[in-house]
């Protein structure tokens, strides 16, 4: 067995590592394989799927790099009928479930194939098969775990986020999983400012208690949990065994001159002590359109929030309409002759306040430098932006082929990678880097893939050959002002 790195959208393909052990209660027909990972190099490997939760996109398939040399055109993952391997494949994955998770302390997150054997808290959703917006949001819950507070905007992620009475997400074996919330239309920017503030709020009030009551409760418990870094899983670990602690301490502490009311108070507070991810997310509709001012003020306020941009290009939860988001030439209702005006660009928009992390993504096209970026961001004490190329339905693509679009437009230019980061420059470092080269093919190359593009070049093919022309000669302009930009921001970098 091949150790894959699986990036797919629903969470149905999972794996883990374990002591062989294990295996002596493995059902008939489990696959395993030695571990390769450096990191746990005496234990086992398996890749599982959830026969029952598969929708059939394909995605795994085009994806896996794994080729079977002795039967041509099948893989290490193939499409097969569901029906013969049913059973055998539901006591696998039964099973499967119960062997233990990798711990999240000491593992290198920077690296795809071990951020892939985290618990992703976000499973089996109700999305379109093949989705290109539920990867993105799958990877945040597996590197931020139940850490992690969402502000959803309203669209497709908050349909197939909150089609109550059940949710995608979901929690891990202590009972604790991100907390998910959608408000009013397109007020999430908003909303999730107001986690933040609420947030910060009670880890200030949690603080002063504790200073407050730091002989009572121990001087050296107290000092530990104000001081405590927090950069990684095995720093946060540490600090919610401390906060366990101090927990059971105010339990144990015999009230008096009034303290009950205090301490109460303190116990209520005291999780706010362990630090917290919060997330906003929603479509191009919202960021680009609808939400756009919230959006700018929460990036101006300068709080530590993240914002995931999952870039349809297009209104895709209300029917197609074109947004500010949709590409020059594209089809859409109200752009049924071709978009005639240029994508806005959002991420220059935010670099010009000169403090707010931006990153451009396409997992499709470079799963690493996703990956990177959504650390970085996490990691960024103050608003961050990161913009993710979804494929979706409504661009009228054979949905198995999403990863390879998105791999095709970034090869185009039309659109390109890159990371700015402003505590790079507060280091004396490159803060800019574009992580996408020079477009190697030309831009009909990607766009003619596309049934929002293929239709206009059918119904006025004048039109469609004009609008290509302007678009390829917008590559080679953005292209051109993404090296300005970078040789300005890194200009005496150390």
């Amino acid at each position: 067995m091949r150790q894959m790195r699986p990036r797919l959208p629903h969470a149905v393909i999972r794996s883990k590592v374990y002591p062989p052990a294990l295996l002596a209660a493995a059902p008939a027909g489990f696959r395993s394989s030695p571990s390769r990972f450096k990191e746990f190099p005496d234990l086992i490997y398996t890749l599982q799927v959830a026969p029952e939760d598969c929708t059939g996109c394909g995605l795994c398939v085009e994806a896996c790099p794994a080729k079977n040399k002795r039967a041509a055109g099948r893989k290490a993952i193939n499409m097969v009928e569901q029906a013969p391997l049913r059973e055998v494949e539901r006591s696998s994955w039964e099973f499967f479930l119960t062997l233990p998770e990798t711990p999240r302390a000491g593992l290198h997150l920077g690296s795809i194939k071990n951020s892939q054997l985290l618990l992703p808290l976000f499973e089996f959703s109700g999305a379109c098969a093949g989705c290109g917006e539920t990867p993105y949001i799958k990877l945040v819950t597996q590197l931020f775990g139940d850490r992690t507070i969402i502000a959803n905007a309203t669209g497709c992620s908050s349909i197939y986020g909150g089609n109550l009475p059940t949710t995608p997400y979901t929690v891990d074996a202590a009972g604790r999983g991100p907390a998910w919330s959608n408000s009013l239309f397109e007020d999430n920017a908003e909303f999730g400012l107001g986690m933040r503030l609420a947030v910060d709020k009670q880890n200030e009030q949690a603080r002063e208690l504790l200073l407050r009551h730091a002989t009572t409760l121990g001087a050296d418990l107290v000092d530990a949990i104000l001081n405590a870094p927090q950069h990684d899983d095995a720093a946060i670990d540490a600090q919610r065994l401390r906060v366990a602690e101090l927990k059971a301490r105010i339990a144990a502490t015999a009230p008096h001159n009034g303290t009950r009311v205090e301490l109460g108070y303190l116990a209520s507070l005291a999780d706010a002590l362990v630090r917290k991810s919060v997330w906003i997310i929603g479509g191009d509709g919202w960021a680009y359109d609808i939400g756009f001012g919230g959006l700018d003020h929460v990036l101006a306020s300068g709080r530590n929030v993240n914002v995931l941009v999952l870039d349809t290009e297009v209104y895709s939860n209300t029917g197609g309409q074109s947004s500010k988001a949709t590409p020059l030439g594209a089809v859409a209702k109200f752009a049924a002759r071709g978009k005639a005006t240029p994508k806005k660009d959002l991420g220059m928009l935010a670099m010009a306040y000169g403090n707010v992390y931006v990153a451009r993504i396409a997992m499709g096209a470079d799963d690493q430098q996703t990956l990177r970026a959504m650390l970085e961001a996490e990691a960024y004490d103050g608003p961050s932006l990161i913009i993710a190329y979804s494929h979706c339905i409504a661009h009228g693509i054979d949905m198995r082929k999403g990863l390879e679009q998105q791999k095709l437009a970034v090869q185009s230019g039309a659109w390109s990678l890159y990371r700015y980061n402003p505590q790079l420059a507060l280091e004396g470092k490159a803060p800019f880097s574009i992580d996408s080269k020079p477009p190697s093919i030309p831009l009909e190359q990607y766009i003619y893939n596309e049934a929002r593009y293929r239709m206009l070049a059918q119904s006025d093919a004048e039109r469609a050959a004009q609008l290509l022309h302007q678009a390829q000669d917008a590559v080679a302009q953005r292209r051109q002002a993404l090296e300005a930009l970078a040789a300005q921001l890194n200009k005496g970098a150390l």
